[in-house]
């Protein structure tokens, strides 16, 4: 899903490209039908070869395992960057695999689904996105240049950090969400009887609540593997937030704590 939106968004600023895409063959029939790529490889090496830009749209795991035959067959003067959830341990396989020749620059696109699949890909996805590039602002790397150009042109907006840096900040605002997701949906689960309820009473709220609920393990399960130091700290952080509730259910630092929270929610609608 997200690089087949990113292809969809960069075919649109760069019309003139040719965009070539390695998957399972049906995988890649689908994409060439959805107009993301013009030729399809089910071998990665011919996949890369001569290109300009390389973009590793694939499971954590599945990037690092890539990333010495990536580095083997990219052109020296080729740019490789990745759309991964955690950043360090790429970051640190990156440094021993890229010396030399082709540049491997760290990113993360902060918009999705909970669904994936290449069926799902928007174009417009990253309209108003964060972009998480790990680098200096200002990097004098005209390939690193080029691409935050072209980041702004598929509408999102690039963010310049460290990695340490983007897994603590994306363990609060992107995986921590995720897993509070998932615990309010077993606790939901746990709670409904053989009537249906209280599940079968849910409203819209609910349905709000429990979007990320819906994602695959498949797809979280690096990320909370390559992110358990954050992810832990944060889910530490939540549960004392949780037992704050509970202790003040029936005071007035309720009031505190919803007004804590709206103020939270309109910086998130400024940010539109």
């Amino acid at each position: 899903m997200i690089g087949g939106s990113f292809a969809l968004a960069a075919r649109r600023a760069l019309p003139k490209a040719t965009f070539v895409g390695w998957d399972f063959p049906p995988v890649l029939l689908q994409a060439a039908t959805l107009g993301m790529l013009q030729e399809g490889y089910r071998d990665l090496p011919p996949a890369i070869e001569g290109a300009d830009l390389i973009y590793v749209a694939l499971p954590i795991g599945v990037a690092l395992e890539q990333l010495p035959l990536i580095v083997k067959h990219a052109r020296a003067d080729a740019l490789v960057t990745d759309a991964c959830s955690t950043k360090v341990i790429l970051q640190r396989a990156a440094a021993i695999h890229f010396r030399d020749g082709a540049r491997f620059l760290g990113g993360h696109p902060l918009a999705g689904r909970e669904t994936g699949g290449v069926e799902q890909a928007d174009a417009g996805l990253f309209r108003g996105a964060r972009y998480a590039l790990i680098a200096r602002e200002g990097d004098p790397d005209p390939r690193v240049r080029a691409f935050a150009q072209l980041v702004q042109d598929i509408g999102a907006e690039p963010v310049w950090m460290d990695a340490e840096t983007h897994d603590w900040a994306a363990g609060i605002v992107s995986h921590l969400p995720q897993l509070v997701s998932v615990a309010l949906a077993g606790v939901i689960r746990d709670e409904t009887d053989e009537t249906g309820l209280p599940l079968s009473l849910a409203g819209p709220g609910l349905r709000d609540a429990l979007r990320l609920a819906g994602s695959s393990y498949a797809m979280w399960r690096d990320i909370c593997m390559t992110n358990s130091e954050n992810l832990a700290r944060a889910l530490d952080r939540m549960a004392q937030a949780i037992e704050h509730l509970r202790a003040n259910l029936r005071t007035r630092e309720m009031q505190e704590q919803f007004r804590a929270a709206n103020e939270v929610c309109d910086a998130l609608r400024r940010m539109k």
